[in-house]
């Protein structure tokens, strides 16, 4: 990300400024602030900057002074002017040093925005390419991918990061699929036999060699559609097919490529391949479309047989369930709070509504409760239990042969009381516990409710509902608690200056952690620092 210093005398504006923006979402990171250009230029010095945006008015030294000694210092830096007065001379001068954008106060967001936007692009276009080695290139490559297929990248940082490695993400609809080996994968879906396999950046590129090591490589580019390989953090292989348009007949396209895939493998190298594919979405909304090729990747769990597992399948299968049954976030609201009982009240009454609904195909509501089941498996998989693994594969098979809808509601109960009874031994939801631990080894990075909700695959709202409720903290609090704790492990062992402190624990924004550290300590960094 780039790096960004906010400059003002009135400390409410610099500190509205970093509150009032999605600075992430731009690619770029607020690293501190300054309330004259003396400070200014000593921050500059100690951190550097890539964008400076600076009231015009203060004491000690103008901002275009602070402009004119900072471009000697840091001659690409680009410049935002927040000025209170609208005087020509102020503007042709600012002009003159080459500024990015002249705003009036009070400030107009959008055209702060807007100017972010140039800003950034401009800074994209006068970045030089940094000379990776190719082992350092394919796991920058797998970082960015998996990252994007998360959902855990700001668009502004994917951008340069796809343009830096190549990589064309330009295309509207893009469907994920999850490709593995059936003998390698046993009977759990398991991580590709292909972890260790180096992927050429480009399909086009993959040589003979490549293509009997990578089962993907063989795929090409063709009209409207083309394919992007990386390794997810598990180190399954990862094909993006990506696709001018989003229509049946383009779904069929990459359909029918992922078969062409698995056929050429099977005759080339005489073992079969699992294919766990997406469903054909927006480019921009890939996450989901990876996040159902997981789905998907779980029904070979039934049909170990199969090669190509389409998330559209087993959707088709649920499709008719009415509204507001078999809802998954309630079921694991149950499943949070421990609470068995309801788990089993709740599934009676789903089931009963489904007696009750007219016209709805048994099968229909079979598939929907198989999917349910997968869901259960998917969190209990969280606890790392790997003797669970057999059961739910026996309770799916009971819920696949079941011949009544009693059966089918047979196996659900059963598979949400092996559930409770996993989840009745933590003391601690796993999501949670994993919350924590994420907590603890990323405190310093920039932490919300919703990247924690994108790294676990939990609604932010529900996530900090759980997290409040098994905590007695809310995230924010908790984050603070944590933070100001190691600042003052740092204050204690360190002769580094307090700015330096906030910035090692998370505060890009110095008076926001002497306003955190006052309110968890009752006194200011300084004055904590001095009684030890």
């Amino acid at each position: 990300m780039y790096k960004v210093l906010l400059v003002d005398d009135e400390p409410f504006i610099t500190e509205g400024l970093s509150d009032a923006v999605d600075w992430s979402a731009f690619g770029l990171e607020v690293v501190g602030s300054a309330e004259d250009g003396e400070e200014a230029l000593e921050r500059l010095r100690e951190t550097g900057a890539d964008l400076l945006i600076t009231d015009i008015s203060m004491p000690i030294m103008t901002g275009l002074e602070l402009i004119r000694e900072a471009r000697a210092l840091l001659p690409q830096l680009k410049v935002i002017i927040l000025s209170g007065f609208n005087e020509f001379d102020y503007l042709k001068e600012g002009m003159r040093l080459g500024i990015e954008n002249y705003l009036l106060k009070p400030i107009r967001f959008e055209e702060l925005e807007a100017t972010l936007t140039d800003t950034v692009r401009k800074l994209n276009a006068d970045k030089p390419m940094p000379a990776f080695g190719q082992d350092e290139i394919e796991i920058l490559r797998d970082n960015v991918m998996t990252r994007w297929a998360n959902g855990r990248i700001a668009p502004l940082e994917l951008a340069e990061r796809t343009a830096l490695l190549g990589i064309d993400l330009s295309k509207p609809f893009a469907a994920l699929a999850i490709i593995g080996s059936r003998e390698e994968a046993g009977n759990d879906a398991s991580p590709s036999a292909f972890s260790s396999l180096s992927l050429s950046s480009s399909s086009s590129l993959a040589s003979s060699a490549e293509a009997d090591r990578n089962p993907a490589a063989e795929l090409r580019d063709e009209a409207g559609l083309s394919f992007v390989q990386f390794h997810n953090e598990e180190g399954e292989l990862v094909v993006a097919c990506c696709c001018i348009e989003g229509g049946l007949q383009d779904q069929a396209k990459v359909t029918k490529a992922l078969e062409r895939l698995a056929d050429s493998w099977e005759s080339r190298c005489g073992s079969p391949l699992r294919i766990a594919a997406g469903d054909l979405l927006p480019t921009a909304d890939a996450a989901r479309s990876y996040e159902r090729a997981r789905r998907a990747q779980q029904f070979f769990l039934l049909q170990p047989d199969r090669r190509l597992i389409a998330y559209a399948e087993i959707a088709a299968e649920s499709a008719a369930i009415p509204e507001g049954l078999f809802e998954w976030e309630a079921y694991a609201n149950s499943i949070a709070e421990k609470d068995k009982d309801e788990l089993l009240r709740r599934i009676e009454r789903d089931f009963a509504a489904i007696r009750t609904s007219e016209g709805l195909n048994p099968s229909r509501a079979k598939g929907a409760a198989v999917e349910l089941i997968i869901l259960m498996k998917m969190e209990v998989d969280k606890l790392g239990r790997a003797d669970a693994a057999d059961v739910f594969k026996n309770i799916l098979d009971q819920a696949v042969a079941a011949q009544t809808l009693e059966a089918v509601e047979y196996a659900v109960k059963a598979a949400a009381l092996v559930m409770a009874g996993l989840f009745a031994g933590e003391d601690m939801s796993p999501v949670i516990k994993q919350a924590l631990r994420y907590i603890r080894e990323h405190y310093a990075e920039a932490l919300t409710l919703k990247s924690l909700g994108h790294e676990f695959h939990i609604h932010p709202n529900y996530l900090g509902q759980l997290f409040h409720k098994q905590t007695g903290d809310t995230f924010t609090d908790y984050l603070n608690k944590y933070r100001i704790d190691k600042a003052k492990e740092l204050l204690a062992d360190s002769r580094l200056k307090v700015s330096e402190i906030a910035r090692q624990v998370g505060y890009w924004e110095t008076g926001y952690f002497y306003k955190q550290f006052k309110k968890h300590v009752g006194m200011a960094p300084g004055d904590f620092k001095e009684l030890l």
